[in-house]
This record gives C-alpha cells, structure tokens and sequence, in this order.
C-alpha cells in the first residue's frame, strides 16, 4: 500500500526575519508538506493543487483575492497568533475557506512582561540601571 501524501501547507520562508521560525518546522512537517511561497511562485500550476492550507506567521503571507484564485484546494487559513483582524473573513469564507487561530498562544508571555514592566516601574530599575 502506498504512503499516503501529507496536505501542503503554504508559509512564507523558513528562518530568516519573515520566515516561520525553525524550531517550528519540525512539528509542521509532521503533518504537512511545507512549501514555501518561493517555490510556490516558481511552479504555481504543480503546487497549487497540493496547498489545502496556509499558516500566516506574523502576518505573512499576505492573503489576498489573488492567492485564495490560485488555491483550488484550500481548506484553511491558520494564523500563528490571537488575533484575526488583517484578514479579510468576509472574502475568505467566501472561497469557503475556515479561518483558525491561537488564541491563548501568547498569554502567559504576556501576563510575564506586563508584570516584569510593572515592577520596574515601580522599583525604577530602568532608572537606576543608567550610568552616569
């Protein structure tokens, strides 16, 4: 019986300052095929019907008209990150393409730099930190 092929999923880049960051793409290649938006450009009419996903790390890649046309496949949208608003839902789900997200991913993260700004504030260790 042959090995069933992995969903491909669409990301930006490994590493680098827009990619998904590496100690990620491990766990993606897991469960899908990464193929990056530069390989995607480079063979669209291969690659475009293996992409049933694409995850939008810190925003990118940009999901447009354009690249939902190009998708006959699309199944989801996942985004690394809470909130969902630089997406346009409305075309999106038009495509009949979901949209997912993380929600609590950050919280913790959060909650400890809040704190941490909190009580160098009030022990003025930003100020006392200075040299003179």
């Amino acid at each position: 019986m042959a090995e069933e092929e992995l969903p491909g999923v669409l990301i930006l880049d490994i590493g680098g300052t827009d990619g998904v960051l590496e100690n990620l793409v491990d766990l993606l290649k897991k469960h899908f095929c990464l193929i990056t938006m530069k390989e995607f450009l480079e063979n669209k009419k291969e690659m475009r019907k293996k992409i049933q996903s694409v995850f939008v790390f810190e925003r990118r890649p940009t999901i447009d008209r354009e690249l939902l046309e190009s998708l006959p496949n699309l199944k989801v949208i996942g985004n690394s990150g809470v909130g969902v608003d630089h997406l346009d839902l409305k075309m999106i789900s038009s495509f009949g393409v979901k949209v997912t997200n993380t929600p609590h991913a950050v919280a913790d993260s959060t909650a400890d730099i809040g704190m941490a700004l909190m009580l160098a504030s009030a022990r003025r260790l930003v100020e006392g930190n200075v040299l003179n």
